[in-house]
């Protein structure tokens, strides 16, 4: 309790900064106003209310990001999981720039199924892959075969941008995870695909521990392991494919916040996916602030920022962890 209480006061610090820092940098005591009694002709009040659906998109990203990392890492029982390690983010990201190449979308209502389906493709094809062979998917197959399989996802993505500058004005800002770029209403249309996604991961806590220590022993506790893998993938999909859609994708979120938790409370997913929800948006927009103010005027989109924190952190697991069992 002590740790959720410590990583709210974090959240409500991290969305108080992305409230009032950037090029324009204003008070909490505007902020407050804008927030409670807005003047339209205000400029200060405009800033603020424009950075609004930035922070929303933030909370929102991090929070779905953190949480189907620990499901995933819950999941395949592998330390290296995450949506963008085993390219479920960079098969959401393709499958939305073929949707506008070939489909017109133009819009988050559009990009989102095809971010699903995406995901989706994406996640069957790491982990068919990494069976492959007498020793199954271990978590260092489910890791070569993920960074393999986004490797070339990507290298298809940036073939189709090459022959549609149309897909690539669409896409060029999107693709690096960006939080700005989405409205109020747009974020409502996809909120309800996150919050059914986070219901179906944490209600799957008790099946996570129980894969924790291995599938012979969940079976003798009653468990269905096949069928409650797929609706727990299920709900890492949507989180995974509502993320991309709303912010591009976003990288190694997944990876350190379950870790970082994990250090502090031990392997209980009742314990660790529900905190990975508070501490995903923190890392989110306290990444999102630093690149705002790194290189003024200019701006560094958030998923350089969390890549340049995570990218070290993976290569110290893959080389001091290959072998750890959740």
């Amino acid at each position: 309790m002590l740790l959720a209480g410590l990583l709210a006061v974090a959240l409500l610090a991290v969305c108080a900064l992305s409230l009032t820092v950037g090029a324009r940098p204003t008070s909490l005591a505007t902020v407050w106003d804008a927030l409670t009694a807005a003047d339209p002709v205000n400029g200060d009040h405009a800033v603020v209310l424009n950075r609004v659906p930035r922070t929303v998109t933030g909370l929102l990203v991090g929070a779905a990001l953190a949480l189907a990392g620990a499901g995933m890492q819950g999941i395949a029982r592998n330390p290296l999981a995450d949506p963008g390690i085993l390219g479920v983010n960079a098969g959401a990201a393709l499958a939305v720039v073929l949707g506008i190449y070939l489909f017109g979308a133009a819009n988050v209502t559009g990009y989102i199924w095809f971010a699903f389906a995406g995901a989706a493709v994406a996640a069957v094809a790491v982990y068919l892959v990494a069976s492959l062979g007498r020793e199954g998917a271990t978590p260092l197959k489910l890791a070569l075969a993920g960074a393999a399989l986004a490797a070339g996802l990507a290298s298809a993505m940036h073939a189709v941008l090459l022959v549609s500058q149309e897909s690539f004005d669409s896409f060029r800002f999107w693709q690096a995870g960006v939080l700005g770029v989405r409205s109020l209403g747009e974020i409502a249309q996809v909120a309800p695909f996150l919050a059914v996604g986070a219901a179906v991961v944490l209600s799957s806590a008790r099946l996570l521990n129980a894969l924790s220590l291995g599938d012979d022993t969940a079976r003798g506790l009653g468990l269905r392991v096949g069928r409650a893998r797929a609706v727990a993938a299920a709900g890492v999909v949507l989180l995974c494919g509502g993320a991309t859609a709303l912010a591009g994708p976003v990288g190694f979120v997944g990876l350190i916040v379950p870790h970082a938790v994990r250090a502090l409370v031990g392997s209980d997913y009742r314990k660790v996916l529900g905190l990975s929800m508070l501490t995903g948006p923190v890392l989110v927009l306290a990444a999102d602030v630093i690149g705002r103010v790194i290189l003024p005027p200019s701006e560094v989109q958030v998923g350089v920022v969390t890549a340049l924190v995570g990218a070290p952190m993976f290569i110290w697991l893959i080389r001091g962890r290959k072998r750890v069992a959740l």
